[in-house]
This record gives structure tokens, C-alpha cells and sequence, in this order.
């Protein structure tokens, strides 16, 4: 009987075999049926369509040739299927069943040809019940190959999501760089994951004064993409170019939403290109994924990662790391633009807080220069300052405030201000400090109740054209650079000798408790004096000594240009990205020509009055101004008067033809006139509120033999631009 029912089914896969493909196409259909995802990917389909026949004609083998079923292969196209399915993310219990209903249907046709062939019902069911086991064994062997295959990719997709998902953690976020790190999106996201990935940012986030059209199309920047397609080009990213996608757009669904999506399609493209010019022909999709960049609440903008037709399309899992990746940049761009929000803000409140042009005085051709940290830093608390002083004086101020931030920008101007407001009343540079330090102090005790640190560093200088005498104090900054005026040497280029002043330095303001010392040298005319931050010479090695060496290797083959000297001095101490920033401000001297000075000794003597105001009409008359004799004459005799009546000898008049002519009495007394209101029967009082009335400034400064009471009056039109 056994030998009979083995002839029998050797029959059967004999007559079966010239009908394959009609078996396979009616197997097919029953796949296709109970398994839809095949009619989803015709590459599947196709593959399926041969897998089928494979394992059609290779069990038909078994049976005709009554093979061993354990040394039976699996059909290779059964093992590149399972290779498919789980690329596109299909289970493997899905894959079971289809396998087993494959089976199942093979069986079925095979009864009906027993049928056919014999009505021995006897045989037929012994030939059956040997047919199932034999089936059974077949799909049990077969099986065990294809899912060892299907786990084997399904492992190696996981490790490749992994993978993207680790070098997503390391390579997204390096800078707080908002461009930078969308494109660390884009590049993470073609890495093996997606053949196209697009970032925009919305409109409003990137401009905050911004507006959403009234149509409620959301408005964004396309700031980042890329592409690992030949036949994808890409319009330009262009930050001041936007993109508009329309209402009823599933990107504006999204943006909406703040639901990501998954779209499998044939042709998809209106997110890559919004409004922009499409490429002709615009290459075709098999899936995207449309995610919004969400962080702390907010929807920052899109970002879409987009798959070929070659390439299999994308799952729940791929959406799922999709999300990982776009949800950590999306942090990182929000931490990126509230840096840039804080840097700009603090910058523009930097540059806001630092003098704005160029400061009318004559005593010194000045170029200056502030340049933020190039890194995360930011902007810091250096400043400079130029202030014009009375008697042709100028005032040269560098400092740095401890500090990055909005802090250190905001406590560097109330030092800036509190420094005009010290030199306003002409104190001594050592005074001055010694007054600044105690606004520091105040300053600490006020950010100690806010867990913050104050303390700067300053360095405050005053030149004299008239006697080119400076005079520097130092509250624990660097000391200034000195380039004499240029000699010629031979035949090479005029060379000036540098060197970097030694000169006492006090601690850094805010210790409180400690002196400051004024030291005072003589410059030459044209001599540059070069004023500076840590920022500047303070490099990444840490070796002040050897960028000074070189800032004065600089200044020695200098130009007589300050403004050229700083571009030179900054293209060659300042690497390309800073980790401090850098104030410098430079000064050529000018030396006050003496037949612009004039100076008279009076005697304690009120008949010295009526001489001083003849000595003022000589001098205007030989100056060409005698528009403004009667109203100098009036100054000069209140002046005068003043110090001869409540001052002490010695008494001296002294006269300053600049860019204004200065009046001056000097005399060894330190008291100090004050302006008051004079009642109607007073016979004194008035001195000095007709001096506020002719005079354009007035003031006085004090000095350790004495004061100076001094008027500054605007000269006319008719005496033309004077030069130093």
C-alpha cells in the first residue's frame, strides 16, 4: 500500500508540473487577498510572484523525486522576500500566516488533482494525510531559513536605527548655530536613513517682530537640506527667501497639529518645494515623513524626510526614530535661537552703551574697535571710551567688566557712565579709579543678593596737548603700548620704537581698601598709544608676553593711520575664532601749537583786573578774533576777580586757542565757586551766572596746588578750522 500511495503522488507532482503557472497565479491571488501589503510595493509583488513558483516547483521536486526534506533550501526568492518584508516593516506573524495559507492552497490544488486522477477514495485520503505531513515538514524546514533571514535584516535595521539614533546624540547640537544645526539634522537624517531630508523654520521664529499672513498659510525659512539623489536638485537655501505652503496642505496640517505624519504615495511634492521652483521632472517618492521641530512647548518649523521609489518605504518604527531625531534638534535650534536672541540683544546693548561715531577733540586722531567672542561666550564687558576734557585735555578709558552676557554689558555701561560722570569734574586719574572703585563695590553688594559676581579691571589716561604730558592710572589692566614717532632707517621703511610702559598697577576694582597711583610721562608729537583688553593678546596658549612682543613688532612698521594700525593689528593677533572679546583703541598725539597758548601772572591785586582784559584784547586781536573780545573780556574779569577776591596767589591767566578758546584762571586756593541765585538788593552773586551765559562750558578741576576755574566759548565761522 505505501509503495502504492508514493507511485501515486509521484503522479500527482508529475501531472501538476506542466500546470505551474496557473497554480502560481492562483496562489498569488490568494496572497494577494489575505496579505494586502503586496499590492502596496509591486516590487514585492513581483518578488512574490517568483517566490511562489520557486517554492511550487521545488516541493513538487520532493515529492516526485522523494527528497530528504531535511536537506531541503529554502528558494532564494523566498529569503530575498523575507528580506523585503522586513525592510518595509512587516511582522513576522504576518509572514508566518502568508507563508502557511501559501501551503495551505498548494494542498487544496493538489487534492483536486488527486480527484481528477482516481476515485479510489481510500487512496486518495492515504495520499492526502502523507501529502499534509509531507507539507508540514516542508514549511517547518523552509520556514526556519526564512525567518532566521527575516530576524537576521530585521537586526540589522535595528542596529542601522540605533546607529542613526547615537550618531543623531553626538553630530546634532556641536554649535549654537541655528543654520549649522539644521544641517546636522539634514546630514543625520541621509545617512542611510532617508534619501531626501528638508528643514524650515518659521517665519516668526527666526524674525520674533514678524506676522502670520492673514490666510493663515504658515510662512517659513528653508534653512537646511539635503540629498542623497542624483536626479533631486535642490533650490538654494536662502534665509531671506520664504517659502508658503498652502492652507490645506498636509505640511500646514502638521505645523497646526504639531502630529507628525507618515504618507506613503508615488508622487510627493509639494513640502519638498512650497512656492519655489520644482526641478522638471521632480523625482518621485515612495513615502515622507512630515514632523514638527517642537521644543518647551513651542513649533519651531518642519522637517520632512523623504524616501525614493528604489528604496523601501518608511514604517512606524522609522517614524518613531524620525521622532527622536527632529524632537533633539528641535531642542538643540531652540537652544541655538535663544542664543542668538541673548548674543544679538547683548550685542545691540554693547554697541548701544559704547560711543557711537567719532568724539570731536583735538588733542589726538583716535581709531577704535570692539569685536564680540567668537565663541559661545558671547558678548562680554570690554569697552573703550574718548572724552573731551577742558584746557584741550582728552581722556582715553579702556576696561573690561568680569563676565559674559546681558549682565556684563549692562554693568560695563553704568561703569562707562559713571566714568564721564568722575571726568566731567576733571578728577585726577588715580581719583578717578579710586571713586570708580567704590561704584564696583556697590555694584557687588547689589548682585550678591543676586548670586552674581561684579569686578572689572580699568585703565584711565589723560593727555595734554599743550605740555604733551600724559597721565595713566591703572586699576589692574594691562598696561598701554607706546610707538614713538617714526624715524627713517637707510633705505627701508621709517620705524618706530616700541615698548610697553612699566608703570605701577593697582588691583582690579572692587576689592575696596586699596590706592591707586597716577604716573606721568611726556609723549612726542605724533607718538600712537595703543590702549587694549586681555582680549586682544590674551591667545589660546596663554603667552601675554609673546602677543605683546608681536603687538609691538606691529606698531613698530606701522602706518601713521590709527584706523589702519587696528585692522593690522587685529588681522594678526586675532585667531578666527575668538574666546574673548577685544576692545582697542588707538590715539596719534597732537601737540598744541604754542603761539595758540597764551599766559599772563597777575598779581593778588583787584587793578590787576582791568590788565588782565587788556592783555585778552591783544591777543584776540592777534589771533583774528576780535568777535569775541567783549564777551571774553567779561569772562576774563569775573574770572579774575573771583580768584583775586577769594582765591590765593599765585594767580595765573591763561588762554587755549584750539578747535575753542578756552579761558583759565588758576590760583593755589581749593575752594570752589558755586552758582547760586542772587536776590534782588544782593551787590555779589551774578559772577558766575553771567559766565554760564556767555560761556558755551564751564567748570572747575582741581589739582594738588590749587584749582582752575576755566570757560570754553565756540569760535566763529569767520576764523576757520585751526589745526594742532
Amino acid at each position: 500500500m505505501r509503495s502504492d500511495v508514493d507511485t501515486f503522488i509521484c503522479r500527482l507532482a508529475q501531472e501538476l508540473r506542466p500546470r505551474v503557472g496557473e497554480s502560481v497565479d492562483v496562489l498569488l491571488q490568494v496572497m494577494r487577498s489575505e496579505f494586502p501589503a503586496l499590492s502596496e510595493h509591486e516590487d514585492m509583488a513581483a518578488l512574490a510572484l517568483e517566490e511562489i513558483a520557486a517554492h511550487v516547483s521545488t516541493f513538487l521536486d520532493v515529492l516526485e523525486q522523494r527528497l530528504d526534506i531535511a536537506e531541503v533550501e529554502a528558494p532564494e526568492a523566498a529569503l530575498q522576500l523575507a528580506r523585503q518584508l522586513a525592510q518595509h516593516g512587516v511582522p513576522i506573524s504576518d509572514v508566518l500566516r502568508s507563508y502557511r495559507l501559501s501551503h495551505l492552497g498548494f494542498l487544496q490544488l493538489l487534492q483536486e488533482e488527486a480527484v481528477r486522477i482516481t476515485g479510489d477514495w481510500q487512496l486518495i485520503s492515504t495520499a492526502t494525510i502523507k501529502l499534509v505531513a509531507t507539507a508540514f515538514e516542508y514549511v517547518d524546514q523552509t520556514s526556519e531559513q526564512v525567518v532566521a533571514v527575516y530576524q537576521e535584516e530585521h537586526d540589522r535595521l535595528l542596529q542601522r536605527r540605533l546607529f542613526v539614533a547615537n550618531k543623531a546624540s553626538t553630530q546634532i547640537g556641536t554649535t549654537l548655530d541655528i543654520v549649522q544645526t539644521a544641517q546636522e539634522l539634514a546630514e543625520v537624517g541621509t545617512d542611510g536613513f532617508a534619501d531626501l531630508v528638508t528643514v524650515d523654520l518659521l517665519w516668526s521664529v527666526l524674525h520674533e517682530e514678524a506676522r502670520q499672513p492673514s490666510d493663515g498659510a504658515p510662512t517659513l525659512v528653508r534653512i537646511a537640506q539635503r540629498s542623497v539623489l542624483d536626479d533631486c536638485p535642490l533650490p538654494v537655501a536662502d534665509a531671506d527667501r520664504t517659502l508658503t505652503y498652502p492652507v490645506d496642505s498636509e505640511a500646514a496640517r502638521v505645523l497646526v497639529s504639531g502630529h507628525a505624519q507618515l504618507h506613503r504615495m508615488t508622487a510627493f511634492g509639494v513640502s519638498v518645494w512650497g512656492d519655489l521652483p520644482r526641478p522638471a521632472p521632480a523625482p518621485d517618492f515612495s513615502s515622507v515623513m512630515l514632523l514638527p521641530l517642537q521644543a518647551r512647548g513651542n513649533t519651531l518649523g518642519l522637517a520632512q524626510f523623504f524616501r525614493h521609489q528604489s528604496a523601501a518605504t518608511f514604517d512606524d518604527e522609522d517614524l518613531l526614530l524620525a521622532r527622536e531625531i527632529a524632537g533633539r534638534a528641535a531642542v538643540y535650534i531652540d537652544n541655538a535661537l535663544r542664543y542668538t536672541h541673548e548674543r544679538d540683544t547683548a550685542l545691540a546693548l554693547q554697541r548701544s552703551l559704547l560711543p557711537q561715531g567719532v568724539v570731536e577733540q583735538s588733542a589726538v586722531e583716535v581709531a577704535s574697535r570692539y569685536l564680540p567672542s567668537g565663541g559661545r561666550a558671547g558678548v562680554g564687558g570690554d569697552w573703550y571710551d574718548v572724552i573731551p576734557l577742558s584746557g584741550a585735555r582728552v581722556a582715553l578709558v579702556v576696561g573690561d567688566v568680569v563676565g559674559h552676557g546681558l549682565q556684563a554689558a549692562a554693568t560695563m555701561g553704568r561703569l562707562r557712565t559713571a566714568v564721564r560722570a568722575f571726568a566731567d569734574i576733571d578728577l585726577a586719574p588715580d581719583e578717578l579709579l579710586t571713586h570708580l572703585d567704590d561704584v564696583v563695590i556697590r555694584l557687588a553688594r547689589e548682585e550678591a543678593r543676586n548670586e552674581g559676581e561684579t569686578s572689572a579691571t580699568c585703565l584711565y589716561a589723560i593727555y595734554d596737548p599743550v605740555s604733551r604730558v600724559c597721565s595713566v592710572a591703572s586699576a589692574g589692566h594691562l598696561l598701554p603700548a607706546v610707538a614713538k614717532p617714526p624715524v627713517a632707517g637707510g633705505d627701508g621703511p621709517p620705524h618706530r620704537a616700541v615698548e610697553v610702559l612699566e608703570l605701577p598697577v593697582g588691583p582690579p576694582l572692587g576689592l575696596g581698601g586699596f590706592p591707586f597711583e597716577t604716573a606721568q610721562f611726556e609723549l612726542a608729537e605724533a607718538s600712537m598709544l595703543a590702549l587694549y583688553t586681555d582680549g586682544l593678546v590674551g591667545d589660546s596658549t596663554g603667552d601675554v608676553d609673546a602677543s605683546l612682543a608681536v603687538l609691538c613688532d606691529v606698531l613698530s612698521q606701522a602706518s601713521e593711520s590709527p584706523d589702519e594700525v587696528c585692522d593690522q593689528l587685529l588681522a594678526t593677533l586675532l585667531p578666527s575664532r575668538r574666546g574673548d572679546d577685544v576692545a582697542l583703541l588707538l590715539a596719534r598725539t597732537r601737540a598744541l601749537d604754542p603761539d595758540h597758548v597764551a599766559s599772563l601772572d597777575l598779581p593778588s591785586d583787584p587793578a590787576a583786573v582791568s590788565g588782565a582784559r587788556r592783555y585778552v584784547s591783544e591777543k584776540l586781536t592777534a589771533w583774528g578774533l576780535e568777535d569775541l573780545s567783549f564777551a571774553t573780556e567779561l569772562l576774563v574779569s569775573e574770572l579774575v576777580t573771583n580768584a583775586i577776591r577769594y582765591g590765593k596767589s599765585p594767580i595765573q591767566l591763561r588762554l587755549i586757542l584750539q578747535d575753542t578758546l578756552t579761558c583759565e584762571v588758576s590760583d593755589a586756593s581749593s575752594t570752589a565757586p558755586h552758582l547760586r541765585r542772587a536776590r534782588t538788593f544782593d551787590e555779589g552773586g551774578r559772577g558766575l551766572l553771567l559766565v554760564a551765559q556767555f560761556a558755551e562750558r564751564w567748570g572747575t578741576r582741581h589739582h594738588r596746588e590749587g584749582k582752575v576755574i576755566w570757560a570754553e566759548q565756540s569760535l566763529p565761522a569767520s576764523a576757520g578750522p585751526l589745526h594742532a
